[in-house]
């Protein structure tokens, strides 16, 4: 008699989390992931600090060094525009606090005066939660820790925020490799929903249809990061005299991530109509074919990201495929509905042709008229 298994306790589960989340390898791929952002941050804070302690004099110049940690952080989006919003949230904080620091002095209600204050004007000039709550921490810094000359960490502030901008232009974040993992993570998400659909179409498989469908429809969370991911990488372009030569392929692969945005709305209209289909209990290998073939295309697309040789043989491979999209000659004695299923991957493969530098009259013109 086989003995009956226990479900894991919250105990366990929580155990089990842990313990991934303290798995050495991952620590060791975190800290590789932070590697330029450490860097930016550590020769930032150290340059702020000394240049407000050796060259103006101010005795304790904590300032300089938080405006620019706070500033940089560790995420992911280091365009120079977020870290200058941060910065002057940072300094109205200061400022806010200074002024009332002269007006009203020091203690718990100037404190909780001077927050509530801070809070108010920065949700007045942003509606970014992290530009108010930046402004506060210094605002309480201000607050909190006293000063003898007014103004003296306004000047620190502002020493920190340049040298936060400059290392962000000077010392720069890697600007593709997190666009090329966004990416690479979108293709594969891409593979493996249309790898679902096609096989409900080959069995008539409603459960793998509805396992298609939502895999289809989890795709735009991954669009939006390879999209805030290359937003970030060529604003930094743009700024930084050592990474100009990365801006063209950044800009392509650009032009590749709005093709395939559409390319993931018509595979959700695609994946409702095949939930919709498959309850007949009819294997349409037909469709199947073509879908497969579309995915073949959209992964050399993918591949094309790192090797941009790869690019017109993942054009000429979809040109095929959409030159042959005509739903009365691929499938001529099917229903209505199984023609229409053809039609909707009609500007899936236009979508997919654009992705491969095909200008969009063309990409249309490669369909056959029906």
């Amino acid at each position: 008699m086989t003995a009956r298994r226990e479900p894991p306790t919250d105990t366990a589960v929580i155990d089990t989390r842990w313990r991934t989340r303290l798995d050495p390898r991952r620590g060791l791929v975190r800290v590789y992931g932070s590697a330029n952002a450490i860097v930016q941050i550590v020769v930032a804070a150290t340059a702020a600090y000394l240049f407000s302690s050796m060259v103006l004099g101010h005795p304790s110049p904590l300032l300089a060094a938080t405006v620019t940690v706070s500033s940089l952080g560790l995420v992911r989006d280091a365009r120079p525009r977020r870290v200058l919003e941060t910065v002057v949230g940072m300094l109205v904080g200061i400022l806010v606090s200074e002024l009332l620091l002269l007006v009203a002095g020091s203690g718990w209600w100037q404190l909780a005066l001077a927050l509530g204050l801070t809070l108010a004007v920065a949700r007045f000039l942003s509606d970014q939660a992290s530009f108010a709550i930046a402004a506060a921490i210094q605002s309480l810094i201000v607050m909190v820790i006293p000063a003898g000359v007014p103004f003296l960490r306004l000047i620190d502030g502002v020493v920190g925020g340049i040298a936060a901008l400059l290392v962000t232009a000077l010392i720069p974040r890697d600007a593709r490799r997190a666009a090329a993992r966004d990416g690479a993570a979108l293709f594969a998400a891409f593979d493996g929903a249309c790898g679902a659909i096609g096989q409900a179409l080959r069995r008539a498989d409603p459960l793998r249809a509805a396992r298609g469908l939502e895999k289809a429809r989890g795709l735009q969370p991954a669009v939006d990061l390879w999209r805030a991911s290359l937003e970030s990488g060529l604003a930094i372009t743009r700024i930084s005299p050592f990474l100009r030569r990365q801006r063209s392929e950044l800009e392509r692969e650009e032009r590749i991530r709005r093709s395939m945005d559409l390319a993931t709305r018509n595979l959700r209209v695609i994946g409702r109509r095949v939930v919709y289909l498959v309850d007949d209990g009819v294997a349409r290998p037909v469709a199947a074919d073509v879908l497969g073939e579309l995915a073949r295309g959209a992964q050399l697309v993918g591949e094309s990201l790192h090797d941009i040789s790869l690019e017109p043989i993942a054009r000429e491979t979809l040109r095929a495929v959409a030159g042959r999209l005509d739903p009365g000659a691929m499938v001529p004695d099917a229903t209505l509905g199984d023609q229409n299923l053809i039609a909707a991957m009609r500007p899936l493969a236009v979508d997919l042709l654009t992705a491969t530098g095909m200008p969009d009259a063309e990409a249309r013109g490669s369909v056959p008229r029906i």
